[in-house]
């Protein structure tokens, strides 16, 4: 595993966290499963903040199937469900692939699974599900993709929450010419084959699923939940910045010169303590329809 990834994933569960909409949980929340074992399932877990954001925000006793196909950030997760447990007190067990952790008002469940999620079609993952889950991983997948997760979730009369979905849309002050050059080709970039069914919907995810759910016969709902990021986040907008420039750079090899004199603008407005950056986002819920 790329140590950037495992440290990205790290900086940004706080601006997920302050980001997703708490409401649309809730939400999602009291249409599941109280008076008996609630089974959610988590898909491209990464190290969990996921799970450790719902976990306290769901009722009764939980289980879930944490699906990652790196076994290096599943084994992060672990690590991380140790320490945000024993910050707050629960009692926590890891044993191999699974997690167990008991508090007041909390008793979860956890076991992990190494699973490339690229065609989405083992069926087993989905049975028995009341909730299906993902964050940060829509603008990554295809429509295709997208299609196959409704299909699964109608089958199985599984809720559906899906938050953190990249929408297409950021801006950062103080502007520099080439801001929306950078956004252009980041965009472009988001759309290529991220190995998940096809070219990735990108910018137009939540769009996208929020007609494939609806197809299906769901009841949908999407709101916004942008990062806002203030001069003091200079460890989240350098890796931002180097990322929008990378994919940029990807996109159009001939900018190269171009977007590596905006990155060096960027990171210098981040250094002297006046960048202001927001990355658009929507959360989605899905409803499965009632049956009679």
């Amino acid at each position: 595993m790329d140590d950037s990834l495992a440290h990205w994933l790290r900086l940004r569960e706080a601006s997920d966290i302050s980001a997703r909409s708490e409401a649309l949980t809730l939400d999602i929340a009291a249409t599941l499963p109280v008076n008996e074992p609630l089974y959610a399932l988590d898909l491209a877990t990464g190290a969990g903040s996921n799970i450790r954001y719902l976990a306290e925000r769901l009722q009764g006793q939980q289980h879930w199937l944490a699906v990652d196909e790196s076994p290096e950030l599943l084994a992060d997760l672990l690590e991380r469900m140790r320490a945000w447990s024993t910050a707050r007190g629960y009692d926590v067990d890891i044993d191999g692939d699974t997690c167990k952790i008991r508090g007041p008002r909390l008793d979860c469940h956890i076991e992990t699974l190494r699973l490339d999620l690229g065609l989405l079609s083992d069926r087993v993952l989905f049975s028995g599900r009341h909730l299906v889950t993902a964050s940060a991983l829509l603008d990554l997948v295809s429509e295709s993709w997208l299609r196959s997760l409704a299909a699964h979730c109608r089958a199985e009369g599984a809720s559906a929450l899906f938050t953190i979905s990249y929408n297409g849309h950021s801006s950062c002050e103080p502007l520099e010419p080439e801001d929306d050059l950078v956004l252009d080709l980041f965009n472009r970039h988001q759309r290529t084959d991220k190995g998940l069914g096809g070219p990735a919907a990108g910018p137009d995810a939540a769009e996208a699923a929020a007609r494939c759910f609806a197809e299906t016969g769901f009841r949908v709902q999407r709101v916004p939940s942008n990062w806002d990021l203030a001069p003091t986040e200079r460890d989240m907008q350098r890796m931002l910045i180097d990322g929008w420039a990378n994919a940029a750079c990807e996109a159009a090899p001939r900018r190269a010169r171009i977007i590596a004199d905006w990155r060096a603008r960027r990171l210098a407005h981040v250094e002297a303590g006046i960048s202001h950056v927001m990355v658009g986002h929507d959360d989605l819920a899905a409803w499965p329809p009632r049956t009679p």
